[in-house]
């Protein structure tokens, strides 16, 4: 998998992250959820309009993981006031690690993660925090192995179906932050 590169996502890929967004969205989630809630969220989640203004935030980044000029999987990371929830100056968010199925175990959501640790750094932030689903198991061990800690819950709403996310932190050392 030494192939994969990780690369900025820009307007001009918004097919690309609307396919890949929807695609790892239904991939992650459709066997806990009904098929007309799933519907619903990609329907309203995905829009080219919605992920147009997304993409032109100034505090809001994607990048893809590709492999062969292929998109395999992709990250979604916000800044200051685009925050979905504490939109604190010092904190990046991490709102989305997505991978296909077909490359879970392969690394790829780990080059991702290391990314957004990079941004975080670059951007000097005292920590990351993210939001994952209490009934995703392997993502909340992902983030605890990389030292997430748990701080708070709050709600997601799938479609009609509300739904309890942890939400997690990892405060960044000296080392991880560019230095003034």
């Amino acid at each position: 998998m030494s192939n994969i590169e990780i690369i900025k996502a820009t307007v001009n890929d918004i097919d690309q992250l609307q396919h890949i967004g929807r695609q790892t969205f239904l991939e992650t989630f459709s066997a806990g959820n009904t098929e007309e809630n799933m519907k619903k969220y990609l329907n309203e989640g995905f829009t080219v309009g919605k992920l147009t203004s997304e993409l032109n935030d100034k505090n809001t980044e994607f990048y893809f993981a590709t492999l062969d000029n292929s998109v395999i999987g992709y990250l979604k990371v916000n800044f200051g006031q685009s925050q979905t929830e504490l939109q604190d100056d010092k904190a990046l968010e991490i709102e989305r690690i997505y991978v296909l199925k077909e490359f879970h175990g392969k690394a790829v959501g780990q080059m991702l993660y290391d990314k957004a640790i990079t941004i975080a750094g670059d951007k000097n932030a005292d920590y990351i925090w993210l939001g994952v689903w209490e009934e995703n198991p392997r993502a909340i061990n992902f983030y605890r192995k990389d030292g997430f800690v748990e701080f708070d819950k709050h709600i997601f709403k799938l479609g009609n179906d509300e739904q309890t996310d942890i939400m997690m932190k990892l405060k960044l050392t000296k080392n991880q932050r560019q230095e003034p």
